[in-house]
């Protein structure tokens, strides 16, 4: 731990800005401070990673407990569900019961529910166990970044931002990788377990670096109790709809109408009860300053585009390349090996360049990838997927720690818990917006591609018809002894073929609708003011 600090402490920047070079000293920061960041971090990252580490083996769990395609996908919901709503609650309750208390406390809870889901013996369970998991390790994201903001001096808080950024960029990226190993050579019950042993290092870390403090319960009294109800709903409900949504036929399900309005009705209340109140759960005027509206709002596409292509990639893999779990992570590891030797260089970069630049080529980075993926074909494998993925895990690596730096440069420690709360919202509520779109833009595409590619395949056409003729000849010398039973499976073939095609073209337009997002994200970057100007004028 010793040469692990040596190495961070080495890493000094004196301000963001390209145009200061006068000398100045750069404030010392104690181990102690250090280990607690580096704690709450690795915890951060096994939060995030649980989304995704799940999501790999989501066909295995179902069948191990009985649930069937649909209700199995409520074992990621769940967690879902509950992180975003314990994401905005962080900054208050910390306050209530102390950060040490707060955080050691849900740390403790995480890895009990974890090894408690491992143990799941039914759907009911599982459901249960994964909402308080998640209700436990939602906690860990936000209090992470908080501790970056308020324990480190402006100086070092690039390097803290860098360490969060594994949490909030490679986890997505590995989790799949680590998903599909240990279900495919361990079991399913090993995506839980595996988070005991960095588990147990995280407890010790925070346990000797946090500073015990008094609580102060006092403020479960003073509590913004009508916010905190219509926010929890109003999440709760959103949540589920961008969930289910596309499965239910979205406003044709009588079930996801109701929800939208429950939906619509709680975070519209949340908002006026929020901006009314003297002592609000979030501070949201901190969405009016400049580059913390902005910052946030790159953020939400970064959040889009981050989980949707984590999300997107899996579904291709599986649907056209046949892929299983252990290989779909092999091919997703190259979104996340490239970013540990990446992230460590950030800081050195924000110190040099002027970070909107570093952030704008990080975006541009992303947005290329996925242009690069808009051309697919059937033989689009893990071979022609290794670029895009190194130039998206690059992209990545770049854009978040200065983006997080920028849009919180100014926030004064009494709004940290707020902004800590309301940028980690904005990306997983990105993130769930993301896939539902994705979703459903994919089924529509795919629709309308297999509209377009069937006009010309008629029994009119005499190359439709010598295509029947020679598979049906195929299914003939291979076995099936009946001429008609030969013709019909020759005509299920084209229809596979169309349909699968109609899904590539469907893919391709899902990755140039990706790239999309992170140009309007870049937009939203070219217009946060120069870092200098932040640290002069303020937080205006």
């Amino acid at each position: 731990m010793t040469a692990l600090t040596t190495t961070i402490e080495s890493v000094e920047l004196s301000d963001h800005s390209p145009k200061s070079r006068a000398p100045q000293a750069t404030p010392s920061v104690s181990a102690r401070t250090w280990l607690a960041v580096i704690g709450a971090t690795l915890g951060a990252f096994m939060a995030v990673l649980n989304i995704q580490i799940v999501n790999a083996s989501l066909e295995n769990i179902q069948g191990a407990i009985g649930a069937g395609i649909d209700d199995g996908g409520w074992i990621s919901t769940s967690y879902l569900i509950a992180e975003i709503i314990v994401i905005p609650l962080s900054g208050w309750l910390a306050q209530v019961f102390s950060i040490r208390v707060y955080l050691l406390t849900n740390a403790i809870l995480f890895l009990a529910f974890s090894a408690a889901c491992a143990l799941a013996q039914d759907l009911p369970q599982m459901i249960a166990l994964r909402a308080l998991q998640g209700f436990a390790g939602g906690v860990l994201i936000p209090m992470a970044f908080t501790l970056i903001i308020t324990l480190l001096p402006k100086a070092k808080q690039p390097v803290g931002l860098a360490l969060f950024a594994l949490s909030a960029t490679f986890a997505p990226a590995i989790g799949p990788t680590i998903g599909g190993y240990l279900t495919e050579n361990w079991g399913w019950q090993y995506i839980f377990y595996v988070n005991l042993a960095p588990g147990a290092l995280m407890i010790a870390m925070l346990w000797v670096s946090l500073e015990a403090r008094p609580m102060k319960l006092e403020l479960l009294r003073q509590g913004d109790w009508p916010g905190i109800i219509t926010m929890a709903v109003g999440l709760g409900a959103l949540q589920t709809v961008l969930e289910e949504g596309n499965k239910d036929d979205w406003f044709g399900s009588p079930f996801i109408v109701r929800l939208s309005i429950i939906a619509a009705i709680a975070l519209a209340l949340f908002l006026w009860v929020e901006l009314r109140s003297n002592k609000p759960l979030l501070n949201l005027r901190l969405l009016a300053r400049r580059d913390f509206g902005l910052g946030s709002l790159a953020n939400f596409l970064l959040g889009v585009a981050l989980y949707g292509s984590v999300f997107i990639m899996p579904v291709y893999l599986s649907r056209i390349q046949g892929y299983n779990a252990e290989q779909i992570g092999m091919v997703l590891a190259w979104t996340g090996l490239p970013q540990l030797a990446l992230i460590p260089l950030v800081p050195r970069l924000m110190k040099r360049f002027d970070s909107r630049l570093v952030i704008s080529v990080g975006f541009a980075l992303f947005a290329v990838s996925n242009f690069m993926n808009i051309y697919m074909t059937t033989d689009y494998g893990s071979d022609q997927l290794f670029w895009p993925n190194v130039i998206r895990a690059a992209g990545q690596a770049l854009a978040f720690a200065p983006l997080s730096a920028v849009a919180t440069a100014g926030i004064e420690a009494e709004n940290a818990g707020s902004a800590s709360a309301l940028f980690n919202m904005m990306r997983n509520l990105g993130g769930a917006i993301g896939i539902a779109i994705l979703q459903t833009f994919l089924t529509k595409r795919e629709q309308y591609h297999s509209n377009v590619l069937m006009q010309p395949v008629s029994l009119f056409e005499q190359a439709t018809r010598t295509r029947i003729e020679a598979l049906t000849q195929y299914f003939i010398n291979h076995g099936v002894l009946d001429p008609v039973d030969a013709s019909h499976r020759a005509l299920v073939a084209i229809g596979q073929t169309v349909q699968k095609q109609a899904f590539i073209l469907a893919f391709s337009d899902t990755f140039y609708l990706l790239g999309v997002t992170l140009i309007v994200a870049l937009i939203a970057t070219v217009l946060l003011r120069k870092p200098g100007h932040l640290e002069a004028g303020g937080a205006h």
